[in-house]
């Protein structure tokens, strides 16, 4: 998380070490989010097995988790403007691990509804876990002056391939589900009490006491800003008290929320179809065997991985807008390309770069959705429930559409939400700060 030269309209003044602690804080909270959720979803076989269901029942029993977070996320910007994102973080991860222990000790009790409320409670948990730390990794990169949000996600990326190799590795050894699942939570939970002591104080959260170091300092930069500027794009800096309900549900008719939150549907429901469906459509599209198709899953993977690693110096240098039209683009070519070239070897490059364009629109929208720090809380809950909304939903209903014409010509579907995102993606244009003349608009064109 080092910061080299920023780009035009950010701050000139280098970021203080707190922040930097926080960058670091923040990305270890991501990857063992990546790590919680991937270890549920390795031992899915073990679930299925002990329960003996059939694959429609295990469809719906997954979709009990998802249901979870759906419900929990619009929620998520209240509170976290109340308690603070580091305490949201700790409750929320606290609800999850609970949730997922009381699904896993159930499964060896033979009781299907336990297990149902355990997955509903900690999809809970994930949820709000997930909105309080996009808003914190956005808090940190306007700290740090620079693009960062991609690399968190990066790490998520990185924690979901170690809890699935760690989930692997617990299944062959013969670890008893519960003792897996519960352990690797434990551990999830004990590692974010000890980040978010490092976490940068969040609007609002800094007024009821969170990460006291440097509230003071920034509070009195925020009050020092020239309120001159333009108010239809200069950023509130009012941090005075929780938003209230109304608040929270005004966010949702404001335009500029909404337009961001459907870039982030594109780019959520681009990676979630490819999750759900390459390595089956590899498989069936080209009569491979398993092991193709799961190479086809890596290569996505991967692509995307290695370009929210790198993406950052390319937003500094292009800028938000400019990058999400390219990702856009890439994702367009790289679905075209897998679904309707029959080689085998070209449509997996087109899968990498569809991975490469699938990789920086969602944290792009975080950060696009937190630019006002004031509402930045209740945007990233909006944002974030359009997005997970397409995660959780979009590859269902490609399932059922490739039923009719198979994996691969179904995945073309992808090219209307990705095209509507690249039609709005001018909506994610960083705000100009009050008192800035505006260089920040002006990097993006």
């Amino acid at each position: 998380m080092s910061s080299p030269s920023r780009p035009p309209g950010r701050p000139s003044v280098p970021p203080s070490p707190h922040a930097v602690r926080a960058a670091w804080a923040v990305f270890v909270v991501f990857v063992v989010a990546g790590v919680g959720m991937s270890t549920w979803a390795s031992r899915i076989p073990a679930v299925r097995d002990g329960l003996g269901f059939s694959e429609s029942e295990m469809g719906v029993l997954l979709l009990t988790g998802a249901i979870g977070s759906l419900v929990a996320l619009p929620t998520s910007g209240l509170i976290a403007s109340r308690i603070g994102a580091a305490a949201t973080c700790v409750s929320f991860a606290g609800l999850s691990a609970a949730g997922f222990a009381v699904a896993t000790l159930a499964v060896g009790a033979d009781q299907p509804m336990l297990v149902r409320v355990g997955l509903f409670v900690g999809g809970m948990g994930v949820g709000v876990w997930d909105a309080a730390m996009n808003l914190e990794g956005a808090v940190v990169e306007q700290r740090l002056g620079r693009s960062v949000m991609p690399r968190f996600h990066a790490g998520f990326s990185l924690g979901t391939v170690a809890g699935a190799g760690i989930g692997a590795l617990a299944a062959h050894a013969g670890l008893s589900l519960p003792a897996h699942v519960i352990t690797v939570m434990l551990a999830d939970l004990a590692v974010v009490v000890v980040c978010v002591r490092f976490f940068e104080p969040t609007p609002h959260g800094a007024a009821a006491g969170e990460g006291s170091v440097d509230a003071s300092a920034h509070a009195a930069a925020h009050a020092a800003a020239d309120t001159s500027a333009d108010p239809a794009t200069a950023v509130e800096t009012d941090h005075g008290t929780a938003h209230s309900v109304r608040e929270t549900l005004a966010t949702w008719r404001e335009s500029r929320t909404l337009l961001v939150g459907l870039v982030v549907l594109a780019a959520a429901l681009t990676e979630g179809a490819a999750n759900d469906w390459v390595s089956l459509a590899v498989v069936d599209g080209f009569g491979t065997g398993n092991a193709a198709g799961a190479v086809g899953l890596a290569v996505f993977l991967c692509a995307m991985t290695l370009t929210r690693l790198a993406g950052t110096a390319l937003i500094d240098r292009l800028g938000r807008v400019t990058v999400l039209r390219l990702s856009g683009a890439a994702a367009l070519v790289g679905v075209t390309v897998f679904a309707l070239v029959p080689v085998l070897w070209v449509a997996l490059v087109g899968v990498a770069i569809w991975g490469a364009g699938a990789a920086l629109g969602f944290p792009l929208g975080m950060s696009a959705a937190a630019d006002d720090p004031r509402r930045a809380a209740l945007r990233v809950s909006v944002v974030s429930t359009v997005g997970y909304s397409a995660f959780f939903v979009g590859p269902a209903l490609i399932g059922f559409l490739a039923e009719h014409v198979g994996y691969r010509d179904a995945l073309l579907v992808l090219a209307l939400p990705v095209a509507v995102g690249l039609l709005v993606a001018g909506a994610a244009r960083p705000l100009v700060p009050a008192g800035d003349p505006g260089p920040t608009r002006t990097l993006d064109g």
